[in-house]
């Protein structure tokens, strides 16, 4: 009984509020200033819900700027001033005006997307590798082993090289790999063996 009296004593204090707003002679709420009746320092759950986390506390200090309906003097000023001098302005001017904005605009946006794909360039050329490593390993193997290297003399080269020769034992030894060349100049009894390769006598073409 005690509950569905409450809930009477309610619904009736709600039906008088919606006549009091429904009557002709109400003004608009849209049209009356909020007053603030409570101030507090402390921190307001209700109130951070309400504002999504923006209004932690309703004191002194925000309830000026949070329920201010004009702007600051200064400001309104300024906006007095910008209404009167665009107001003087012709049509055709304000035209050629905006036009020359947009260009300025326009131009800003590009030197901004032209810097930043100039960035992003610079960025991939930084990260982008500088060597190919086939052909380093081409030419390693070239160096070490000679691995791809013509087996043809240069014209003019033909001198005589001494099997007796510091040197030429190591130079011999590291051809393994490659066709023999014959040797002009040397004596066919003066050839051995070096380093298990039979070297050409003199008038025999090579193998």
């Amino acid at each position: 009984p005690s509950v569905l009296d409450s809930f009477a004593l309610l619904s009736g204090q709600l039906n008088t509020l919606n006549k009091v707003l429904k009557h002709e002679k109400t003004p608009l709420l849209r049209n009356q200033v909020i007053i603030p009746l409570v101030l507090s320092p402390d921190r307001d759950e209700e109130i951070m819900r309400q504002t999504e986390g923006r209004v932690p506390v309703f004191s002194h200090e925000v309830v000026p700027d949070h329920l201010r309906t004009k702007p600051d003097p200064e400001v309104e000023e300024q906006e007095k001033q910008l209404i009167t001098d665009a107001a003087r302005i012709s049509p055709d001017v304000a035209q050629k005006q905006i036009q020359s904005l947009n260009k300025m605009c326009s131009n800003l946006l590009e030197k901004i997307s032209k810097e930043e794909r100039e960035s992003e360039s610079g960025g991939l050329r930084q990260n982008k590798q500088t060597f190919n490593p086939a052909d380093t390993n081409a030419l390693v193997a070239a160096v070490a082993f000679g691995k791809g290297l013509s087996n043809r003399r240069p014209p003019g080269s033909g001198g005589s090289v001494q099997s007796g020769q510091p040197g030429a034992g190591a130079i011999i030894a590291g051809a393994s790999g490659m066709q023999q060349v014959p040797m002009s100049g040397a004596p066919a009894q003066q050839q051995p063996m070096l380093a298990g390769v039979q070297m050409a006598q003199t008038g025999q073409p090579g193998k």
